[in-house]
């Protein structure tokens, strides 16, 4: 009989995990080998047992799990990621999959399909839901017409934040030099996070050097 195959579950909601759990317990393939309600817990218990595949929340108090997707995978690149969330929209599609999940589920999938999904991740196949895999395709395509210019979408005023994210001023640097509220400066940074893709502003400030945006000697 060939080995089970070992699942984390991660969800800040107790309910949640003990419904996917006595779910996955009823397969005779599958063996949850522990929980974790945060993101930290779960990088914690994913370096303790190194399991085959991990069900993530997406949404969670402290480290979510985008980051903790991330810390998980340089740690354990063998364990594959499967998203399980309520939310599908850009601004968490993208940073999950660029952070290392394979897969990207919604919490309405029947039990079954879930299993099965897990059962692919194991074998290093991602499952994407529909609505989502859509999005993924829709922004390959894009990303084809639109590689002159990736920063199309951003007002002017963004442009001028993503710059200084890119020089290393912080939020209150930023507000101050541009005469606005540290709260619009959040809303703008949160605005170029979302329509760039990206997870945080280290990846923004990156993405601006690469393309050019901020060139050495500026000021």
């Amino acid at each position: 009989m060939s080995e089970k195959i070992t699942v984390l579950l991660v969800d800040d909601h107790k309910v949640v995990r003990q419904g996917v759990r006595a779910f996955l317990q009823t397969q005779a393939d599958i063996e949850v080998v522990a929980e974790a309600d945060s993101g930290a817990t779960a990088v914690a218990l994913a370096a303790e047992h190194a399991p085959d595949v991990v069900l993530m929340d997406l949404v969670m108090p402290g480290m979510d799990g985008v980051t903790a997707t991330r810390q998980l995978k340089a740690q354990s690149p063998r364990t594959q990621i499967i998203m399980l969330t309520s939310f599908h929209q850009d601004e968490h599609i993208f940073p999950a999959i660029r952070a290392g999940a394979l897969s990207y589920l919604l919490k309405d999938i029947e039990p079954a399909a879930l299993a099965d999904a897990v059962r692919q991740a194991a074998q290093g196949e991602a499952v994407l839901h529909p609505r989502v895999a859509a999005r993924v395709v829709q922004e390959l395509h894009g990303s084809r017409q639109e590689s002159v210019n990736v920063f199309t979408e951003l007002s002017d005023r963004e442009m001028e934040v993503l710059r200084l994210i890119a020089d290393g001023a912080n939020n209150s640097s930023i507000a101050d030099q541009l005469v606005i509220s540290k709260k619009t400066v959040k809303s703008h940074v949160s605005n170029i996070l979302s329509k760039l893709h990206l997870a945080d502003r280290t990846q923004a400030a990156v993405l601006a050097w690469r393309e050019g945006v901020v060139r050495r000697g500026d000021a």
